[in-house]
């Protein structure tokens, strides 16, 4: 019998050939400190991609790893999301809703340390952008792939992969220095998953919409819970041709509809989470309780 993990990951994945082993690299005991092969288990579920990936594809990495595909798989990847978390049994598990995000290198071992500090934790890291700023800005001036492959060659990644930081930008609302609109690498107790059901299915615009917001939100008001934010480890979005991230001349009006969308499901209007956060530092394991988002 194969022993439990201690964490789980859930990854989505949508026509990421190129993004998708990055991102599976930097989540491999390889990469990541402290995470010996075993400690991690990650399930990648894709949502309806025209060559979907295979586990084979990824055996160097030494992951605990397996690939499923969401059955009618739609515009928004919420019941993938909610697949991935029913086939894990890890007592901590984090979610990937998009599949194009690398890891800094001691994220997993720092969010499992955070996870640590109250029995009811909200984990959660801060997310930037690949390149010299938000990507739906930056692509308008010239910013693509190729530049980004050039950007990540220049720091030796993976090799280099604690130098992410000089070729990255924080996103709006990322979350290190103010309110937190979400996290994309949000890790919660196995439990917490099952109490908030999950991601909303209900969300079903292009993306998701709100729907990786609403479930941090949600979280967040949970009964008991504390926003335990990481410092210095976050996820990095590789440009990919995203809904928002990467479509500059659709990114208000989707904006727009996912907010509108987030308004009739939940009768109020999107903003940051405005809660008392603990921030967790894990080069020297420092909590500081007094922080209170404004």
């Amino acid at each position: 019998m194969t022993e439990q993990a201690e964490i789980g990951i859930v990854v989505i994945s949508y026509n990421m050939a190129r993004e998708l082993p990055r991102t599976l690299m930097s989540l491999s005991p390889g990469y990541q400190a402290n995470c010996p092969p075993g400690r991690c288990e990650v399930v990648v579920i894709d949502n309806g991609s025209a060559e979907p990936p295979r586990a084979e594809q990824f055996a160097d990495l030494g992951l605990r790893l397996s690939v499923h595909r969401q059955p009618d798989a739609g515009p928004s990847p919420a019941a993938a999301v909610n697949l991935g978390l029913s086939l894990l049994s890890a007592p901590l598990i984090g979610v990937w809703i998009d599949g194009a995000r690398l890891a800094s290198p001691g994220l997993i071992d720092a969010c499992a340390r955070a996870a640590r500090l109250h029995p009811r934790p909200v984990v959660a890291t801060v997310n930037y952008h690949l390149g010299p700023s938000e990507q739906y800005l930056s692509m308008q001036s010239g910013y693509d792939q190729q530049e980004e492959d050039r950007l990540l060659a220049r720091i030796g990644w993976p090799g280099g992969a604690s130098r992410l930081g000089e070729i990255s930008t924080q996103v709006w609302h990322g979350g290190r220095d103010g309110p937190m609109l979400e996290s994309n690498a949000l890790f919660l107790p196995r439990a917490l998953w099952t109490e908030l059901g999950g991601y909303d299915e209900a969300f079903t615009g292009p993306g998701g919409g709100a729907v990786n917001i609403d479930t941090f939100t949600r979280a967040c008001e949970a009964p008991g819970t504390q926003l335990i934010v990481v410092e210095d480890e976050g996820t990095y979005h590789q440009f990919h041709g995203g809904t928002i991230s990467n479509g500059p001349g659709h990114a208000i009006e989707a904006t727009k509809r996912l907010a509108a969308e987030y308004y009739r499901l939940r009768r109020r209007p999107l903003r940051p989470v405005k809660v008392p956060r603990w921030c967790f530092d894990p080069s020297s394991g420092a909590v500081d309780k007094g922080r209170e988002d404004q």
